[in-house]
């Protein structure tokens, strides 16, 4: 890969882009089955980038049985809030969305799942801070999205040093407002994910402290509402989308320049780094099973946020899964896949 070189400026716009992309998507169908046409609509819930782009660009969109009425929302929560109202039929989130929803007992259910390399999840810091390992975080402060994969991955790897969340100033910052105090050095450490990490990376403005391999499960999740599961002309659609984006992330992974290339139009991303991160982690993802080792490593992360009092109850993850579209997919443990060197 070339030598490739960003100024904080550069960064802050494409990211903000990430930050806030919400858009006023028709809200067509919602509240019923059918359109004006009679046709099956289903309300889907996308971040920029997401399932939209990747399901176009992976030719999966040709020959739809029904109509989907897309949402775009700037991060999983207020994507799950709208799961919840009922306003979206599904969408795709990480690792720690679904757990603070449903210690909001919110009405959700995950469905599927995908295991992806966690090394996108990182704590970067500047090129030339002194911090050398996670234990020199003591006292310092780190910037971090509240409830992201990256709020956990952080509680890790400190935990792994020998400390506590308190033991660092925390510093609750979402991406875009995170780089900029980073960037101007307001803050020592920022706990991340791709493609962020690559930016960083990228800009030669930071460094890797440790990222989110052994630590965190590097799993991603497509989310419902339990009322279009109990719905059964929604549920069997639900069941074909789901399908369509394991077939999509296949040809993501056989693909990597075409799909960063994509990518990077939709999100605002140059292409350095949208292949980067493809590289790293997005495009590593493979679809694998909802079973047991997966419902109990996310109640590892549900157990350690009520713990720490920063989700309102302890509940059982397991009475928020449907395993109804496993199928033959392979356990959630199975390794990502794999670029060589250059993931």
């Amino acid at each position: 890969m070339k030598s490739f070189r960003l100024s904080a400026a550069a960064l802050l716009v494409p990211l903000a882009l990430l930050a806030s992309a919400c858009s006023g998507a028709s809200a067509a169908g919602q509240g019923s089955n059918t359109d004006g046409e009679g046709s099956l609509v289903l309300n889907v819930g996308d971040q920029k980038g997401g399932a939209e782009a990747l399901l176009r660009a992976a030719g999966e969109l040709g020959d739809l049985p029904y109509r989907i009425t897309w949402s775009t929302f700037t991060s999983g929560p207020p994507l799950l809030e709208a799961v919840n109202a009922e306003a979206v039929d599904i969408g795709s989130v990480g690792n720690t969305p679904p757990v603070f929803a449903a210690g909001a007992d919110s009405r959700i259910t995950v469905v599927s799942a995908t295991h992806g390399d966690s090394a996108g999840e990182a704590i970067l810091v500047p090129t030339g801070s002194p911090v050398r390992s996670v234990r020199d975080l003591k006292g310092k402060k780190v910037a971090v999205a509240q409830g992201s994969s990256a709020h956990f991955q952080l509680i890790s790897s400190l935990g792994r040093a020998g400390l506590k969340l308190s033991d660092v100033q925390v510093t609750l910052l979402q991406p875009a407002d995170a780089l900029a105090a980073f960037s101007s050095g307001k803050v020592d450490a920022w706990a991340v994910w791709d493609p962020y990490t690559s930016q960083v990376l990228l800009s030669g403005k930071g460094r890797v402290l440790t990222d989110g391999r052994g630590l965190v499960n590097g799993l991603g999740f497509q989310v419902a509402a339990p009322a279009a599961l109990a719905d059964p002309a929604k549920a069997e659609a639900i069941g074909d989308f789901v399908e369509r984006l394991r077939r999509a992330q296949g040809w993501v992974f056989a693909h990597p320049e075409d799909w960063a290339e994509v990518w990077a139009k939709e999100t605002g991303l140059p292409y350095e780094v949208a292949l980067a991160a493809v590289k790293r982690s997005n495009g590593t993802r493979i679809p694998v099973a909802l079973d047991d080792a997966a419902v109990a490593s996310e109640q590892k992360i549900a157990d350690t946020f009520a713990a720490l009092g920063l989700i309102p109850r302890r509940f059982r993850f397991a009475d928020f899964v449907d395993t109804r579209f496993n199928k033959d997919l392979p356990p959630s443990t199975t390794p990502a896949r794999s670029y060589g060197k250059a993931s």
